[in-house]
């Protein structure tokens, strides 16, 4: 048996990947602003809100904006990556998703997600797999992004599961912050050189076992 209650996941580069979809999106925006951006500039918004992505993206622009533009820009930008994500299949889960969640399930297990995306629900639906989760927290309901621990203790509280009955499972810096900060035990996906905060470190689900948290 499990030591925990319950396991809450990140959606983004562990369940599926939707970070070349993200890229392309904020690509395009930053080139109808001038702004400088590629690949290693994206590893920077890994985890962190829309909202919050676009600061970093704007710090490099050479004017002000607006509130009010900066509304209009995040809607820009979100409208062309539901457009892309709208494409997604289930062929789009990463390898051991499936295996792992399934295996959750039927070790008794609570199944969370907690992802800052708001289009979360879309891409559920697109990969066949909303039905798998217990609850999916609706990051319109947050109030303070990653590393912040606001959503892992809401997926917890929705869950009905203690916070140190908890798993949870990210792939980005800021995420492994908030599963630590949630005081959750945290599983990294990835580089354990860079998520030096994580409890335990594996390269993708396939290396998933419960039984060795």
């Amino acid at each position: 048996m499990s030591r925990f209650k319950a396991v809450i996941f990140d959606l983004d580069g562990v369940i599926t990947d939707t970070a070349r979809y993200h890229y392309l999106a904020w690509k395009r925006l930053a080139d109808s602003q001038g702004v400088p951006f590629d690949e290693a500039a994206n590893e920077h918004l890994k985890g962190i809100d829309r909202m919050g992505s676009l600061e970093l993206i704007l710090a490099g622009a050479a004017g002000n904006y607006t509130e009010a533009e900066k509304l209009a820009l995040a809607d820009q930008k979100n409208e062309h990556y539901k457009a892309l994500i709208a494409t997604m299949t289930p062929a789009d889960l990463l390898p051991g998703a499936v295996e792992t969640l399934d295996a959750c399930r039927r070790d008794g297990l609570k199944i969370g997600l907690a992802s800052v995306s708001k289009n979360a629900f879309s891409v559920l639906d697109s990969l066949g797999i909303r039905g798998k989760f217990d609850y999916v927290v609706d990051a319109a309901t947050i109030e303070r992004g990653k590393p912040d621990p606001e959503i892992f203790l809401k997926a917890a509280r929705e869950l009905g599961v203690s916070p140190a009955d908890c798993l949870g499972v990210e792939d980005a810096v800021a995420g492994v912050a908030s599963i630590k900060s949630a005081g959750m035990f945290a599983l990294g996906i990835g580089d354990p050189e860079i998520l030096t905060q994580a409890d335990v470190v594996i390269p993708g689900l396939t290396q998933f076992k419960l039984q060795a948290y």
